[in-house]
């Protein structure tokens, strides 16, 4: 049968979410774990990504898998934070999510353990916590689908993806302490009826991430929510990608690494964590790990 992408991955983002990291522990045993875990992973309530760690303890190189680079500009230092698993936990309640999350936990222990934990929720339609609407230049259709899923030449990798997670802060004390016009040109869109601000600085984030300004195009598929806890909050950037090419494009365009000139979202806003995963496809309804010789 045929391979097909995690359906999480395509369908919108949900009410609510809750991210799950976890870490290999010593001696742990990745391949029985992710045995167990196949279970409980439809694609749709629960999606997974694989870091490059457990590919390696496994002794699987998966095509286009890497490690998530560090970066350190003027100012500006993007880090790597890496962890063994990613389980995207996705619905409508959060206490429905919290007795997933400890199904998850229970079946990956003893060999992996949960090292960070993000509950994220949909703010209106589809906001950023800045009032901006986020992701609105994602592909849509046949075109997300070759954005985000891998249709190349390993024929065992068909219908899985490659996922960047970044855990962005903002400081949204200064962000608002600006002027209406001042916000609207650091995101390049009005902020009432999110239309594209034409004259708008080159530092403006619109003007910096123009995925159709790329040669080759760099198109993502974003399904980033935000995030709060306590008295600080944000947005889990999450991108899809047939590979990781098209986000480091735009990240190294971001840090104006081709023209000098830096995204003016680094003004308020940084990431403190950064992940790449591998999603595996599906098969027959069930997540499919035979590239890991997972049967």
């Amino acid at each position: 049968m045929t391979q097909t992408a995690q359906p999480g991955i395509l369908q919108p983002v949900p009410r609510v979410g809750r991210y799950l990291f976890f870490t290999l522990l010593p001696d742990g045993r990745a391949d029985q774990a992710l045995q167990r875990l196949r279970a409980l992973v439809d694609g749709e309530q629960v999606v997974l990504g694989i870091a490059q760690s457990t590919l390696k303890a496994l002794s699987v190189n998966v095509a286009e898998m890497r490690d998530f680079p560090v970066h350190s500009t003027a100012g500006i230092d993007i880090p790597s934070t890496p962890v063994s698993l990613w389980c995207w936990l996705r619905g409508e309640d959060r206490g429905d999510l919290l007795h997933l999350g400890r199904k998850v936990r229970s079946a990956l222990s003893p060999d992996f353990a949960v090292s960070k934990t993000i509950d994220s929720f949909q703010y209106g339609e589809s906001l950023d916590l800045t009032g901006y609407e986020d992701g609105t230049e994602n592909p849509q259709g046949d075109e997300a689908i070759e954005a985000a899923i891998y249709q190349g030449e390993v024929a065992s990798l068909q219908g899985s993806s490659f996922v960047a997670v970044q855990q962005w802060v903002h400081n949204l004390d200064h962000f608002q302490s600006l002027s209406p016009v001042a916000r609207d040109h650091v995101i390049g869109r009005h902020a009432e009826g999110n239309d594209e601000i034409e004259d708008a600085p080159e530092s403006a984030h619109v003007k910096r991430t123009a995925q159709e300004d790329f040669d080759p195009e760099a198109f993502v598929l974003r399904r980033s929510m935000p995030w709060c806890e306590a008295q600080t909050e944000g947005l889990v950037f999450v991108a899809f990608g047939h590979s990781f090419d098209a986000f480091e494009a735009l990240l190294n365009r971001m840090l104006g690494y081709d023209d000098g000139v830096v995204d003016a979202l680094f003004c308020f806003t940084r990431p403190i964590t950064g992940n790449y995963f591998w999603c595996p496809p599906m098969r027959d309804g069930q997540l499919d790990l035979s590239v890991l010789e997972i049967q």
